[in-house]
């Protein structure tokens, strides 16, 4: 899918940034509870805050099976990491409740998170937009200003994590240039500065395991196309396991 054929229309309010690891549910990481748990509250603090906005949320996040729309009833469960838990990405839909909808095994990762906390936080329905993770920088700026543009309200949760390269613990090889790429991550999130995040380099993330670079640039997109001006805060930013996490939450100004 290109930007040109987004056909929803909204109103961003508030826009969280929240990453999105297994390790978030609780049933999936069994005797880690206690490192865990503060990016879960985190997490789930942010979500909450969405909901207040409104029950109808679109998520973005990169993910190689994008482009792709993933819409309700579409259902899913965290087997392949373990353990069964099910999400589904609205009320009223999946095998439990009548209508049938049998899980999608192969529901991406992404997709499995936003359902999980649109369920923990009480939201209706949760869009998500899987991006493909090299799409280019000017793409998901349009993209994001098309969101911006259109009128109805509406929560953007976005899914993204910072580098897998963090010290000897992490998933991919160590790299020295993690730790300020995340650094200036957090800066950007916490100013907000959502310049610094349309400005993020893509060959860079791309070495440094940032997946997640297009879903923070539609932010980007979404910020500048956007009247007035945002206030922000970030709730958690570490390297847990070796992979950079960060909690924001993204409020416009002028509607406070």
């Amino acid at each position: 899918m290109t930007p040109g054929r987004v056909t929803w229309r909204t109103v961003i309010s508030r826009a969280v940034l929240v990453p999105h690891p297994p390790l978030l549910v609780p049933e999936l990481v069994t005797g880690a509870g206690p490192e865990t748990e503060p990016l879960r509250a985190a997490c789930l603090a942010a979500a909450r805050d969405l909901a207040e906005v409104t029950g109808d949320w679109l998520a973005i996040a990169a993910d190689p099976t994008g482009p792709r729309l993933l819409e309700t009833p579409a259902t899913g469960t965290f087997l392949g990491y373990g353990v069964g838990v099910a999400v589904s990405l609205g009320n009223g839909t999946g095998t439990g409740n009548g209508t049938g909808t049998a899980p999608d095994p192969d529901l991406p990762l992404p997709a499995l998170i936003a359902g999980w906390l649109r369920a923990q936080a009480g939201a209706n329905t949760v869009r998500v937009q899987l991006l493909d993770p090299d799409l280019p920088a000017a793409d998901c700026l349009e993209l994001g200003a098309r969101l911006a543009a259109d009128p109805r309200p509406i929560g953007l949760l976005v899914l993204a994590d910072g580098s897998n390269r963090h010290g000897d613990g992490a998933p991919a090889r160590p790299d020295d240039r993690a730790e300020p790429f995340d650094e200036a991550l957090r800066a950007a999130l916490a100013a907000p500065d959502p310049t610094a995040l349309a400005e993020l380099d893509p060959a860079l993330a791309a070495e440094l395991g940032v997946r997640a670079r297009p879903a923070l640039q539609v932010l980007a997109g979404a910020a500048l196309g956007s009247e007035g001006s945002w206030r922000s805060r970030v709730t958690y930013s570490a390297a847990p396991y070796g992979v950079g996490y960060h909690v924001a939450v993204w409020d416009r100004a002028s509607d406070s």
